[in-house]
C-alpha cells in the first residue's frame, strides 16, 4: 500500500496501519462532523463543509489561508478509508482525489475535492483553534531551535 501513496512533496515519516487511520478519522469527524445528520459525510466528508453544516472557507480563500499554515507535521487523510500518512511538508497534491489535511492536533482543516473549481476546496478551523494553534507554534519554534543547536554543532 505505501507504494500506491503518492504524495507531494513526499517526505513520508509514518503510514498509518489502518486501525490509526479509523481512529483518527473518527477523531476528525468528532470535531468537524459531529453535527454530520443530512450532510452525506459517508459519501464525501467535505459535504460538512459544503453543506454549512461547519464553519468554512471556501475556493481561493481557502487555498490562500492554507498557504499560509506552517506545521511541523501534517496529517493527510484520504476520504475513501484509505491509509492516512503523517509527513513533514505541507502536501499540496496527493493520488486520492478527496482528502483532507489537518496538523496531528486539528487545529484546521483543509479539505480537497474532486469538485475542485465547483466545490471547494475548504479550509476550516478546530473550535479551539487559538490555544491549539499556540500549541503548534511551540513546536514549531522547538524544531528551530534544534536545527538552530545542530547547526552549531551542538547536538
Amino acid at each position: 500500500m505505501e507504494s500506491e501513496i503518492e504524495c507531494n512533496p513526499n517526505e513520508l515519516i509514518k503510514v498509518f496501519t489502518q486501525a490509526e487511520t479509523k481512529e483518527i478519522e473518527n477523531q476528525w469527524m468528532k470535531v468537524f462532523a459531529k453535527n454530520k445528520q443530512g450532510f452525506n459525510t459517508k459519501s464525501y466528508k467535505w459535504h460538512i463543509f459544503s453543506g454549512n453544516g461547519f464553519p468554512s472557507i471556501d475556493g481561493d480563500e481557502a487555498q490562500k489561508e492554507y498557504d499560509k499554515r506552517k506545521e511541523t507535521t501534517y496529517i493527510v487523510m484520504g476520504n475513501e478509508g484509505e491509509l492516512a500518512i503523517l509527513t513533514n511538508q505541507k502536501p499540496n497534491s496527493y493520488n486520492y482525489k478527496d482528502y483532507n489535511v489537518f496538523p496531528v492536533n486539528m487545529a484546521w482543516n483543509m479539505a480537497f475535492t474532486h469538485e475542485e473549481g465547483w466545490l471547494g476546496p475548504y479550509f476550516a478551523y478546530h473550535p479551539n483553534y487559538k490555544v491549539l494553534n499556540k500549541e503548534n507554534e511551540k513546536l514549531i519554534e522547538k524544531e528551530h531551535q534544534k536545527e538552530e543547536a545542530k547547526n552549531k554543532g551542538w547536538l
